[in-house]
């Protein structure tokens, strides 16, 4: 059997690492036997006329996808494309927003064949062998699907216990050199679940609150598998890495113990993490820990049932400094009861904490305590188009504020930010930078430009030139330097260091030579912007 996994388009401004997810449901359905390709549309243009082609060229007999959100139009959309592409495809919809809207998917996208509940590996193991017989899919556990105009769930799947029992995620069904050469880092997972009980977050309701642990062995290996790829940078995607500190310090001494050089990050909460946990960390490697910090009003706290207070944060910021670590706090705006004092107490104590520091609008999501229970909180969810619930934009109001108010009020925070960094472009185009200005002005400009390669297409499209290698390569870069509005000579030299990296490579043929995207490449050099 032929399995096609879609990742479908994310914002690349956004900084998607490469999509774990999929790539563990890709190891899952070869565990059960199945042929399988991942069509990368995050990293790729994503048209009809693509996806046409990618089926043709493979031919699958099942094609699946996963989403969350923001994406989730965007993923139903490329189903609904695969099913008049090739009407005998098998459909699969899995995903953190599919499995708490599940009858809406199936309704509302009849061209979904089957919805994936929750964690989809151990699923997806037993039910690809039996994917080309409908008769026998009532009998799988944690799927959806309709019959006869019904819909029908079957059993609840159990969480899965052993994480060691998961396969490594199939990375090397992805086509890395284009995620080595934006230079993102690249998610693991240690755990899954998280004790916590935030009424904003879907990760208790996804993954349970029960904590369960993959081995320090097994994590480190895979560690280890990455690095052969010449990735230095990975983020410790879990909800809550510093959840046990034993733990902690284990992993912090393997990677020692096998003399690993890697940078890497974690989402952490103040109240887990202490100074002798952060010098640990730091001497293994960790260059940040983000902390959702969400509000700097007591009470806000509270109501959402964050746990933590202001001082443990204060604490924890403290203790990142004084270890090395770089903290960056996370505030949400448009909670709960929200008013001007509750928004102005985050922006005093952001600006306190004097650290790296961002605002989110809430999105309520789908399976979230606060979305199910929005008549109990002082709160109005006013949309429901999912493309808007990319934390980008204000899709709630109180009975204090509007939802321009909050939108108002995180332009007004983040406007010295904002113009603090465009002083440095300013410098930067002015040759007037140096050092860390000239890596962090530099680094935006490049990964710009990558972005207009990537989701453009430009090297398929416009990679092949007559005349000697040198000739091809200006073609090529005045062709970039337009779609990516980026000079010339600035352009040319980021596109070199691409090649000279093997993320791009050329082949010389009849007179012309042309560019394209390398394949997986063990011995790249990861870009350090």
């Amino acid at each position: 059997m032929k399995i096609a996994l879609v990742a479908p388009p994310y914002p690349l401004e956004e900084a998607p690492s490469p999509p774990l997810g999929i790539c563990y449901v890709a190891a899952a359905c070869l565990r059960a036997g199945a042929d399988v390709r991942i069509f990368d549309y995050i990293v790729r243009q994503y048209t009809p006329e693509n996806l046409a082609r990618d089926i043709e060229q493979f031919q699958p007999d099942v094609l699946g996808t996963t989403a969350v959100t923001m994406n989730y139009k965007k993923a139903a959309d490329i189903l609904v494309q695969a099913k008049k592409i090739k009407p005998s495809l098998i459909t699969l919809f899995g995903g953190p927003h599919v499995s708490f809207d599940v009858e809406n998917t199936l309704m509302n996208y009849p061209e979904t064949d089957l919805v994936v509940i929750g964690e989809a590996e151990k699923t997806l193991e037993e039910l690809v062998p039996v994917l080309l017989q409908k008769a026998l899919w009532p009998a799988i556990p944690g799927i959806a699907f309709c019959s006869k105009g019904s819909i029908i769930r079957t059993e609840p799947r159990p969480l899965i216990e052993n994480l060691d029992t998961l396969p490594m995620p199939a990375r090397h069904l992805l086509p890395l050199s284009r995620y080595q050469a934006l230079g993102y880092p690249v998610s693991i997972i240690t755990t899954r679940g998280c004790p916590n009980k935030c009424i904003f977050c879907l990760g208790r309701k996804m993954v349970g609150f029960k904590v369960r642990h993959r081995s320090i062995r097994k994590v480190v290996d895979e560690i280890e598998s990455i690095l052969d790829y010449g990735m230095h940078f990975i983020n410790i995607a879990d909800d809550l890495f510093t959840v046990n500190r034993a733990r902690v310090l284990e992993f912090c001494n393997e990677v020692k113990k096998r003399n690993l050089s890697f940078f890497w990050s974690v989402f952490a909460r103040v109240n887990t993490v202490d100074a002798q946990i952060l010098n640990a960390m730091k001497a293994a490697g960790c260059h940040s820990v983000s902390f959702g910090i969400e509000s700097g009003n007591s009470q806000m706290l509270a109501r959402v049932r964050k746990g933590i207070t202001l001082d443990q944060a204060r604490a924890a910021v403290a203790a990142c400094k004084e270890a090395g670590i770089v903290a960056h706090g996370s505030f949400l705006a448009g909670l709960p009861g929200e008013s001007w004092e509750s928004l102005n107490d985050s922006r005093q104590f952001s600006e306190e904490l004097k650290i790296q520091y961002g605002y989110h609008f809430l999105a309520p999501f789908p399976g979230t305590t606060i979305r199910e229970n929005a008549q109990a909180y002082d709160i109005e969810i006013l949309s429901d188009d999912w493309d808007l619930y990319d934390a980008d934009h204000a899709i709630v109001q109180t009975s204090h504020l509007s939802a321009r108010d909050i939108e108002s009020f995180v332009n007004n925070a983040v406007a010295p930010i904002v113009k603090s960094w465009e002083e440095k472009v300013q410098r930067f185009h002015a040759k007037a930078v140096s050092g860390e200005e000239w890596l962090q002005v530099g680094g935006h400009f490049r990964t710009r430009m990558i972005f207009a390669v990537l989701s453009r297409d430009l090297l398929e499209i416009h990679g092949a030139h007559p005349g000697d290698f040198d000739q091809a390569l200006d073609r090529l870069t005045a062709r970039v330097a337009e779609e990516s509005e980026l000079e010339f000579g600035f352009v040319r030299e980021q596109l070199a260091d691409l090649i000279r990296k093997n993320y791009i490579q050329s082949r010389s043929r009849d007179g012309s030579i042309s560019f394209f995207w390398g394949h997986n490449n063990k011995t790249a050099v990861f870009f350090d912007y």
